[in-house]
């Protein structure tokens, strides 16, 4: 047997050919490959030449010509409904009678086209021998025009929403006079801020104190949308300032437009403007904030559009497009964003009957409880792409903070009716406090950050919201364990004032350590600042709702002496750099101006003795604005029943969060709260 070549053509040795005469003989029986392929090619092209000239060749009297649908753009076909007599509605060429009306159609659309150009040239012409200030003015009318065409389609009629009678609000002055004058001062500080923000940045989103002038933020975008003025409304309703409450309302009304090219933040868009506006709809019943807040939450919705339902950090207010931050793990949303938007949004489907707020809100939830969290701590990353979690870091301030805080006032605000919430929140502080609370060697309790398996023992400013938290969620707490709750809500509160005692200007540092010989001290450089935050005074605010412990009012009033010790007079808001160097700690205050949560929780702990029952009625809190509480009749409630409501009024949110430009009313809010009861 031979074995095959494996070898190609070149290499293999070849007999000699023989090219004698017999190779090439006379006749041949078939013809050769090539010959075959040349008369095929003869062949295809002929029919091919006889099919083409089937179609091709002048249209006859039964063969009607193909249109490419040019005919369609340039011109017009005959309208057989003003007398035209093809009623096929295309034109048949080749016949005399319709070539030459088609001839007639294509020279009186060119006229027209001439004419148009003609017209269009004179308009031309006149507009250049007009101003330029006539002309921006022509322009600014339309674009008017569209914009109240916008407003009267997105401004519908929502349905009406029964308001309760708010009780306690501005009654019931203190009867010690020490206590009536600490309000009082803390009302002038209030109204200080608000007079110089309106005549240095009147309209702007913030006020930047030393430069007196309006700027914004990367938080609200490029557009003038005043943030301030919308998101201090709440705290001039409960001080009696209704003059300067006014003018809020009217700018609001006339304009506070939302169909503007601008990327904001949704979890800061939510609460400020959002939370802002529905307090001063459910405090004044006036109908303006609550079509604002309903027009702004559509513009929020496709922040939703992601493949999880977890939406994007931002989003474009006119095109809808969202993202994430840039510095956010691996492209994740944050934990304290995507879950702080339940109870807006949970009253935006209550006051419209759209269940689609509440549809929103309610998927990140079940989405959540699906998940697997490592030790029982819900990290502070999570991808809206793929569904999993970003980076094993667990925080109960910064990034993590407010996610905690709205599951325990979901089950407050359903008349502690959402046992879902409920459950998920003691889960949570339970896993916290397991892995992330810490007594230090001198005795004082701290909430730590976990990072990747290891605790880091060092507590934010931020953090310190979770002492009024842990008061609060006391009541209905497992096991029996009111006692406990309220006495770690102590202790963090305590903790929290050593971080403002042991500081030169009596102010608390943005972060302080727990590390050997360091306790409530700030160590690092970029730790020693103070930016208004009034997470702090809220705690003092709570503790003293529960205990009525006089040092919890002391505690807040030195806090508010060395906001006015070191606050700029011209301008009305803390000065930026005012730094004081101590061998021990040094704190350095920078910040713009503040215009609601802290004035308001300040203002809070000084109310009357007669207010007392109002507290029961009211939910206090951070990040949100008054809030109503709802009987519902199910956890996941279907349509009808989100409009169902309880007697009682939601509390205030005389303080939400912590921001440069709106801080420091939040700050006289929750100093003017601990002298009210």
């Amino acid at each position: 047997m031979t074995t095959p070549a494996l070898l190609p053509l070149s290499g293999r040795r070849l007999p000699p050919l023989n090219l004698g005469a017999s190779a090439f003989p006379h006749h041949r029986a078939t013809l050769r490959l090539s010959e075959k392929f040349i008369l095929l090619l003869i062949l295809s092209a002929f029919i091919t030449l006889c099919f083409g000239a089937f179609f091709f060749l002048p249209d006859s009297s039964k063969h009607k010509r193909f249109d490419l649908g040019l005919e369609d753009v340039l011109i017009p076909h005959v309208d057989t409904s003003k007398g035209g007599k093809n009623p096929g509605g295309f034109l048949i060429h080749g016949q005399g009678h319709d070539e030459h009306r088609h001839r007639e159609e294509e020279e009186r659309l060119r006229n027209k086209i001439r004419a148009d150009h003609e017209k269009a040239l004179e308009e031309a012409k006149e507009k250049l021998k007009k101003s330029r200030d006539e002309i921006q003015a022509e322009i600014q009318t339309e674009k008017n025009k569209v914009v109240q065409e916008l407003k009267k389609k997105d401004s519908k009629p929502l349905p009406p929403v029964p308001l309760p009678n708010l009780i306690g609000i501005n009654s019931g002055e203190p009867a010690d006079p020490d206590i009536r004058e600490k309000r009082n001062k803390i009302k002038e500080m209030m109204k200080h801020a608000w007079d110089n923000y309106k005549q240095y940045g009147w309209g702007h989103n913030e006020l930047k104190p030393i430069a007196r002038k309006g700027h914004s933020t990367n938080i609200f975008g490029n557009s003038q949308m005043g943030a301030t003025i919308v998101d201090a409304l709440d705290t001039l309703y409960i001080m009696g300032l209704h003059d300067e409450f006014r003018e809020g309302q009217e700018w609001i009304d006339k304009n506070l437009d939302f169909s503007v090219n601008s990327e904001v933040s949704v979890f800061e868009v939510n609460i400020r403007f959002i939370g802002g506006l529905l307090a001063a709809y459910y405090l004044s019943g006036q109908e303006v904030f609550k079509i604002k807040a309903v027009q702004l939450a559509g513009k929020l919705l496709p922040a939703f559009n992601t493949p999880t339902g977890i939406p994007w950090a931002m989003v474009n207010l006119k095109s809808g497009v969202g993202r994430n931050w840039g510095w956010a793990s691996a492209g994740s949303s944050i934990l304290a964003e995507f879950g702080t938007l339940h109870m807006e949004f949970v009253h935006l489907s209550y006051l419209t009957g759209e269940p689609v707020y509440y549809n929103k809100v309610m998927h990140i939830r079940k989405l959540l409880q699906k998940m697997d969290r490592p030790n029982g701590l819900y990290p502070n990353y999570l991808n809206p792409r793929t569904g999993r979690w970003g980076q094993h870091h667990t925080s109960v301030g910064g990034l993590g903070d407010s996610f905690y805080e709205y599951l325990l006032k979901a089950w407050l605000m359903s008349d502690k009716m959402d046992t879902e919430a409920r459950k998920m929140y003691d889960d949570a502080i339970e896993a916290i406090e397991k892995h992330l609370i810490r007594k230090s060697s001198g005795g004082l309790t701290f909430i730590g950050e976990w990072k990747n398996g290891h605790l880091e023992r060092k507590m934010g400013h931020l953090t310190c919201f979770a002492g009024g938290m842990f008061a609060l969620g006391a009541d209905g707490s497992r096991d029996d364990k009111a006692g406990h709750y309220l006495q770690l809500g102590a202790e963090i509160a305590h903790t929290c004032h050593e971080s403002y005692d042991r500081t030169t200007l009596k102010l608390g540092p943005e972060a302080f350590k727990f590390d050997g010989g360091v306790e409530a001290v700030a160590v690092r450089q970029n730790e020693k600042y103070y930016i208004l935050r009034p997470e702090v005074i809220e705690t003092y605010w709570y503790m003293w709702r529960f205990t009525h412990d006089p040092k919890y009012r002391q505690w807040g009033w030195e806090a508010t002496q060395s906001l006015a010790s070191f606050s700029c007079p011209s301008c009305g808001t803390e000065c930026q750099d005012c730094c004081i160097v101590d061998q021990r700690n040094t704190c350095k205050i920078k910040s713009s101006s503040a215009v609601q949560h802290t004035s308001g929780l300040e203002f809070q702990l000084y109310k009357g003795e007669t207010e007392k029952s109002t507290c029961r009625r009211w939910k206090c809190g951070e990040k949100a604005a008054a809030r109503r509480v709802y009987k519902m009749k199910s956890t996941v409630p279907k349509d009808e029943q989100l409009t169902s409501i309880a007697e009682s009024v939601v509390a205030f949110l005389v303080s939400r969060m912590s921001i440069p430009h709106l801080l420091r009313m939040t700050m006289y809010s929750r100093a003017f709260s601990l002298l009210k009861l």
